[in-house]
């Protein structure tokens, strides 16, 4: 069953796994922020908890108000002992979690593949 939301198309992959890809070229919005958080808070709160893949394979360029919205929620899935992984990541995008340490904080993987191992 997959769905499509503003910014994003939703998976359902194994049953309970959610797979979520950006797919917009530039998140640089407030108004695309806000639409990526009101996708992204009632599916974290319908499925808690939450196993949550975001896929980001499609994204080149993104604003740090993005590094915000994430950090918030990955808190709100911790909270509720869910899981959160992100994938695909570009290289240049990358490099901004690693000057900002969220490369230590996020479970990133390289491929959509290698995130779900383990969760399906």
């Amino acid at each position: 069953m997959d769905q499509k939301s503003p910014n994003m198309t939703i998976d359902y992959v194994g049953g309970d796994v959610i797979v979520a890809t950006l797919v917009d070229e530039k998140i640089l919005e407030e108004s695309q922020i806000q639409a990526l958080e009101s996708s992204f808070l009632p599916l974290i709160e319908e499925n808690n908890p939450i196993k949550l893949v975001v896929d980001f394979s499609q994204v080149r360029f993104l604003t740090s108000s993005v590094l915000g919205l994430l950090i918030r929620l990955s808190k709100k899935i911790y909270e509720s002992e869910g899981i959160l992984r992100l994938c695909g990541i570009q290289p240049k995008i990358y490099e901004i979690f690693k000057i900002t340490r969220l490369d230590k904080v996020f479970d990133i993987y390289p491929t959509r593949q290698e995130a779900l191992e383990g969760l399906v």
